[in-house]
């Protein structure tokens, strides 16, 4: 999660962003400027470009982005680790900044480009478009084909410095914001061979510069798995970390490892691996008594978020596989033997953990942050590879098969209950002429983008945010009983658990992979607003639960956040002030004196306080703290979701034990 700043409401944010585009104004037809001809038209050189839009190329300019630098430059170094020209890859964290990665590779090339007049190394750093990975001559695979990325990293920096060492000599080259600082030096006597490139974020273009070691060492780790014997070490000097990434199981270990908080239904890892018409396929998979699917698809080691064709072709394969097990022996249907009855791609991803890495000598990748494949012929490999394995392995593996086609009948039997019980939601809602819980108190606002929906623990809680809200834009909906943990239960459940129905009508999307529609919600600024204080933390995570299992886009869009209600009123005569850690709380004591000059009062729930009180700290736009959810990492918020909301204790005791000692306000 990250702050949101305080006093940013999406009404202010309207008003302090850009002016609307101009029209035409007077008889000139422009605003202020009659010409319009060939000076007017701007041509950007070089990678003037990219400074300019630095948003087409690596996606934007926050956090992502940033951290989008650091992957070009590994993708390189992997690149050649594919190859089997490099085994280590050392990223170092400088107190200055900075971030360097280090390989022992081939070393870009350095003699001169015949077109250019130009050593390779100042073609690759400065021009877009250049590199060796297109003729496949350099590299079968390769995840970095657009020949932009390191050049781009360069024009993003604020300086750049490339060492590389081939052939028993050094070479050096710096850059500037782009521009090279000076000829490369060639110095001899190396006995070594590899590339490093050491460079530090430009301030003028990112809106944070400072990387964050625990990013880096999810996606360090991801590489590791991906390339079995490749050592990977991250480093940061400021606080002497060190990890080291190593596994020679590959994906497999990567499955073991994502299923580490989980009951896995049959005890080894199934994986294999085969390569036809060019493409190379691995799959390591198993399954677990969880309702929930944890799957990740890598092209040429890109993490591919948006999927592509060579998910649908590992999920088509999948489902096919078990509907033709099914049709050689219907008995397996049990009570469902005989009825039109149907195992779909939903079914059999309920309890999933798996690993599809393909390489690929020609991806077509969608914009250069390649979230999604769209090569259409993969889909067909990936699906004829897949079903002939999987196909042969359920009929050789009985305790494999029976345990996962029991779970996914299990699945498709909850699935059909699920679409029972909205059908029935539905009509009993078009019976009674609403479709929105009687406790929501609504705001006269009708623009989703103008409007936010306070998620308040508590009829007591809920009645002092009614009565404090700002009504026009600001709605009130709170939560009776206990909240149902998704974590443990099937859709079936949440569909039917009744507060959870409350919500999911107040937000307006519905749930379900068939029903969820994102452009259907009602507010773009959902607040979870619970109590300071153990049960209020544990319903806070309980909603997180549902939001990230049955909700996830909501988080994508950036629309949930949390409310930071204060902990302490600091009160000196009639001045009064808040304190929202004990920090600002010691702060202020010190300012009016001492801790014998003031009172103090500790907010442990927000019936506490009265309508104005709730108002002023916690829900007036102009004055309050939001916190913004984000999933930087699917992979480790899908772990912290298991351990802390799973049936295994062990891992939760674990978690309790490492994090305990990080506590700020502890409720005793």
């Amino acid at each position: 999660m990250s702050d949101q700043e305080r006093g940013a409401s999406p009404m202010q944010a309207a008003r302090n962003g850009d002016p609307a585009p101009n029209g035409r104004h007077g008889q000139n037809g422009t605003n202020g400027n009659p010409e319009y001809s060939a000076k007017n038209i701007q041509v950007l050189e070089g990678l003037e470009a990219v400074r300019k839009r630095p948003g087409m190329y690596i996606g934007g300019t926050g956090v992502d982005g940033l951290h989008h630098l650091v992957w070009e430059v590994v993708d390189n170094s992997i690149d050649e680790v594919m190859g089997g020209y490099a085994t280590t890859v050392h990223i170092s964290l400088h107190d200055d900044g900075s971030i360097s990665v280090l390989d022992d590779g081939r070393g870009i090339p350095v003699d001169l480009h015949e077109a250019t007049g130009k050593p390779a190394l100042e073609v690759i750093m400065t021009v877009l478009h250049s590199g060796g990975k297109f003729d496949k001559k350099s590299y079968k695979f390769s995840g970095g084909l657009h020949g932009v990325g390191i050049s781009v990293v360069n024009a993003l920096s604020e300086w750049c410095e490339v060492t590389v060492w081939r052939d028993g000599d050094t070479y050096q080259q710096s850059f500037a914001r782009g521009e090279p600082r000076g000829p490369m030096t060639v110095t001899s006597g190396a006995d070594r061979r590899g590339t490093k490139v050491q460079f530090k974020p430009d301030s003028q273009i990112f809106q944070t510069t400072e990387f964050n070691f625990d990013i880096l060492a999810r996606r360090l780790r991801e590489l590791a798995f991906l390339n079995p014997g490749v050592k990977i070490v991250l480093r940061q000097k400021a606080t002497q970390k060190c990890h080291l990434f190593e596994y020679k199981g590959g994906i497999a270990s990567f499955v073991e490892f994502l299923n580490e908080t989980k009951t896995p239904l049959f005890r080894d890892v199934v994986f294999f691996q085969k390569e036809r018409d060019g493409v190379e396929v691995s799959v390591a998979l198993s399954y677990n008594d969880g309702y929930s699917e944890q799957f990740f698809a890598f092209v040429n080691n890109i993490n591919t978020v948006d999927g592509g064709t060579h998910v649908v072709g590992f999920r088509s394969a999948l489902t096919k596989v078990f509907n033709d097990y099914l049709k050689k022996d219907p008995s397996l249907l049990g009570k469902e033997k005989g009825k039109d009855v149907k195992i779909t791609t939903d079914d059999v991803r309920e309890g999933l953990v798996g690993v599809l890495s393909i390489k690929v000598p020609e991806p077509q990748f969608e914009g250069q942050t390649k979230g999604k494949l769209g090569n259409p012929e993969v889909r067909g490999i990936v699906d004829s590879v897949c079903t002939e394995f999987l196909a042969e392995l359920l009929e050789q593996n009985p305790m494999v098969a029976k345990p996962v086609l029991d779970k996914i009948l299990t699945s498709m039997r909850a699935r059909i209950a699920a679409q029972k019980a909205r059908e029935l939601t539905r009509r009993k809602t078009a019976l009674e002429g609403s479709s929105l819980p009687g406790k929501l108190a609504d705001c006269q606002e009708t623009d989703p983008a103008k409007s936010e929906l306070f998620i308040v623990e508590g009829n007591s809680a809920g009645g002092s945010a009614k009565q404090g809200r700002d009504r026009r834009t600001q709605a009130v909906l709170p939560l009776r009983g206990k909240i149902l943990n998704v974590e443990k239960t099937r859709l079936e459940k949440v569909v039917g658990n009744e507060i959870l129905q409350d919500l999911i009508a107040a937000v307006g999307t519905n749930i379900g992979k068939d029903d969820f529609d994102i452009t259907k919600t009602r507010y773009h600024r959902l607040v979870i607003m619970t109590d300071a204080d153990v049960d209020g933390a544990h319903i806070r995570t309980l909603l997180l639960t549902f939001f990230y299992r049955y909700m996830p886009e909501v988080i994508e869009k950036g629309y949930l956040y949390i409310a930071q209600p204060p902990l302490y009123k600091v009160k000196k005569g009639k001045i009064e002030r808040y304190a929202y850690s004990e920090a600002e709380k010691e702060k202020l004591v010190a300012e009016f004196g001492g801790s014998d000059q003031v009172s103090l009062q500790r907010y442990k729930g927000l019936g506490e306080m009265n309508p104005e009180q709730l108002w002023e700290t916690t829900m007036n736009p102009a004055t309050r703290t939001l916190k913004k959810v984000q999933a930087l990492d699917a992979l480790e918020a899908d772990r912290i979701f298991s351990v802390l909301m799973g049936d295994k204790v062990e891992p939760r005791r674990q978690f309790i034990s490492q994090y305990a000692k990080h506590v700020k306000n502890l409720d005793i």
